[in-house]
């Protein structure tokens, strides 16, 4: 199993950059990060507060490292058009040499679309938004040209070069959606994101295995990824924060020896690589020691 670091998008550029030559240096695969324009609010959240732009952090990234795969976790297709996003993301992976995953997904956030104009609409109508762009996306990143007219998006003998830096640049679709999302995946994707729990990530690879199956593909195919908040315990109870703060998502909850077993179900049940969000460590000491630490006794368990 592999193992990515995901830094909080309200961190200043410096702290970004510390924790991926820190991630890179400590044997991590890769560094993911967030694609949204403001905070989604909530609670305590100021929708003022500092966000940066995935984009340009990821080009920064890829200048100051040299090993790490790249990508955003993920980029909403109501964000920018298909074709300009593959000429971002191919621009991004020629200067890393190589590393990004191009990560899409069909929107979420409501407050930021309202701000800034972006049109969302219903599940229906992300969901074909999505499948379009990913169809694109997919001829862009492979084809010498690509023409396309529907109902979101055109494009018309169009061509995206420079591609990647090495082999065609990997495409990965997020969203755990039976019908529609996991279908676009099969079609279209290299890789496919979801925020699973080991008995979840099961049942949503079998339904990914059924549209693979009906798009001529083989599951085996497509690599699989999940996220889990982390949490070491030492044999105390996880702080209420930390509870109330992951409520719904996965987490790793418990000592070193406990966290490794599940993570070994998430391994056994499908999962190629884990996402950790280093969202709830602000002090940038803390974050440091806590991913250090999740280096030396987790992912030793699983690289040697």
């Amino acid at each position: 199993m592999d193992f990515s670091v995901w830094p909080a998008s309200n961190r200043t550029w410096a702290e970004v950059a510390d924790t991926a030559v820190a991630a890179e240096r400590d044997g991590w695969h890769g560094v993911w990060f967030a694609d949204h324009f403001m905070p989604n609010v909530a609670g305590t959240v100021d929708a003022d507060d500092p966000v940066l732009e995935v984009w340009s952090v990821l080009s920064g990234l890829a200048a100051v490292t040299s090993r790490v795969r790249l990508g955003p976790l993920v980029t909403s297709v109501t964000y920018r058009h298909p074709a300009v996003l593959a000429k971002i993301a191919s621009t991004t992976d020629q200067i890393s040499g190589g590393r990004v995953v191009l990560g899409i997904g069909a929107g979420w956030q409501v407050n930021e679309h309202e701000a800034y104009g972006l049109e969302l609409g219903d599940v229906p109508t992300r969901s074909d938004r999505l499948e379009e762009a990913a169809a694109i996306l997919r001829s862009l990143l492979h084809e010498p040209r690509t023409t396309l007219v529907s109902e979101f998006f055109t494009v018309v003998d169009a061509p995206n070069e420079p591609k990647s830096a090495g082999s065609p640049l990997p495409l990965l679709v997020a969203g755990k959606g039976e019908r529609r999302t996991l279908r676009t995946a099969a079609r279209h994707a290299d890789e496919w994101n979801g925020w699973c729990r080991p008995d979840e990530m099961i049942a949503k690879r079998a339904v990914l295995a059924r549209h693979c199956e009906a798009a001529g593909r083989d599951v085996a195919d497509l690599r699989c990824s999940t996220q889990a908040f982390v949490c070491f315990t030492d044999g105390s109870a996880p702080p209420s924060e930390f509870l109330a703060a992951t409520t719904g998502r996965p987490t790793l909850v418990g000592t070193a020896d406990q966290i490794v077993e599940q993570v070994a179900a998430h391994a056994d049940a499908g999962a190629d690589e884990l996402i950790v969000p280093e969202w709830l460590w602000d002090d940038p000491a803390e974050r440091a020691d806590h991913l250090a630490r999740f280096g030396a006794e987790i992912m030793s368990a699983f690289t040697g």
